[in-house]
This record gives structure tokens, sequence and C-alpha cells, in this order.
């Protein structure tokens, strides 16, 4: 009867993390900008929301909230809230910050302006996710 042992030998197990770590290598630099734009879809999906809530509260309260207060759209009193859920942004990194929003003025089209901070997560800089209407 023969002892033999079964089993990998330390090189095949080494062979089999070299292609496992090659693999890795080709799939992850072009799944981690799909889920960039996948954010990118939702902030722009969630900006256009807040805008129908920003119609409605005008609707309702004769004034757009001033710049900056779109939590006045959570607010229950009068016939609101006019959104669901929190306005965060996807990419603010410590998810807590509204997505960013200015009143421009009554005879602006549209009146308001809103913007998502984008994939580097500040403000103001070309990646900036902002509604189109």
């Amino acid at each position: 009867m023969s002892s033999k042992r079964g089993g990998f030998t330390l090189i095949e197990l080494m062979v089999v993390v070299i292609i496992i770590a090659a693999l890795a290598g080709m799939v992850l630099p072009r799944v981690i900008p799909a889920s960039d734009e996948a954010k990118k879809n939702i902030a722009k999906g969630d900006l256009a929301n807040i805008s129908t809530a920003l119609k409605l509260y005008r609707l309702y309260n004769s004034v757009y909230p001033p710049t900056g207060e779109l939590a006045k759209l959570m607010d229950p009193a009068g016939p609101g809230p006019y959104l669901e859920k929190k306005p965060i942004d996807l990419f603010d990194k410590s998810h807590t910050a509204y997505y960013d929003y200015k009143f421009i003025g009554d005879e602006s089209v549209p009146p308001f302006m809103l913007t998502s901070r984008g994939p580097d997560g500040q403000l103001g800089t070309q990646d900036d996710v902002k509604l189109d209407e």
C-alpha cells in the first residue's frame, strides 16, 4: 500500500494565484468606471425628482425655497413632504450633505440650479453632475 498524500504542490497553487491576479487586473479597471457612470445616472434621476419637488413646493407656497434649503422639501407641514427621502448627494464622502441647490430667480428658466458633486466629491469641478432641463 502506498502512503502517498494527495494535494497540490506550492507551484501549482502559485500558478492559480497568478492567474486570478492577472484576471482581476484586467477586469477591475473596466468595472470601477462603470460604477461611477451608474452613480451619475442615479444622481441625474435624483436631481429630476428634486426639480419636480421644487416645482410642487412653489405651486403650494407661491415661492421657491431659499438657496441651500432643500430640507424644506422634507417638511410635512402643509401639503408636504414633497420628497420621500432626504436628498443626500451620492458623491458626498460623509454621506450627509444634500445636493447643491441655488435659487437663481423667477425670471430664469429653470429658476434654480441643482448640482451633484460628481465622482471627485467636490463641488465646482468639471465632473459635477448638473440637471439638464
